[in-house]
């Protein structure tokens, strides 16, 4: 599939180049991830299965407390982490090649987008993918078509707004809304 050196480059944040030597097992990865999703929305009955098959993809078993509600598509997989007691409503897109890490008791609404990849902005480099973690804590709220950008970090209990465009940290106990998200209330 892919060599534990693209991971750890990978996980390390590197920039990856179409014309990095280990492209195509990327590529090959990414090919698989949307294939597995693919095949788990089409079980969309059985939430069970939802899970084992999401466990897969991810690699690493989702607890039961933990509901996803299909369609849900990634594009790489292996680099979520999804706490305990999580909600994950339907048509969600986690674009996960940066990381995504989603702790316990969290809610997340349908057609949320969490991207933590980029391209650069010189054209001649706009093909190169930046890496950068998303990090959603304890008991947030993300709603309802929300999109949240690389390197955002979501503090504890807070609550974005759905249709929010979050570019920025959001702080603990904070409910941001608007594009780009501003804070416009503390809880």
């Amino acid at each position: 599939m892919h060599s534990a050196g693209l991971l750890e480059r990978l996980r390390a944040g590197e920039p990856l180049r179409k014309d990095d030597p280990e492209y195509a097992q990327f590529s090959a990865a990414v090919g698989r991830t949307i294939r597995l999703c693919s095949e788990m929305n089409a079980v969309a009955a059985d939430l069970d299965e939802v899970r084992r098959r999401l466990g897969d993809i991810i690699g690493t078993e989702v607890d039961a407390s933990t509901t996803i509600f299909p369609p849900f598509h990634t594009n790489f997989g292996r680099f979520i982490r999804l706490g305990k007691n999580v909600f994950i409503n339907h048509a969600c897109s986690f674009l996960d090649i940066g990381g995504i890490t989603i702790e316990d008791n969290m809610m997340i609404g349908p057609r949320v987008n969490l991207t933590s990849e980029n391209h650069a902005l010189d054209p001649r480099d706009r093909t190169t993918l930046l890496l950068d973690p998303i990090v959603i804590k304890r008991n947030a709220w993300i709603g309802a078509g929300a999109t949240i950008l690389p390197g955002v970090t979501i503090g504890e209990n807070a609550v974005v707004a759905a249709g929010a465009v979050v570019s920025r940290d959001v702080p603990a106990n904070a409910v941001v809304a608007g594009i780009p998200a501003k804070v416009v209330k503390s809880l």
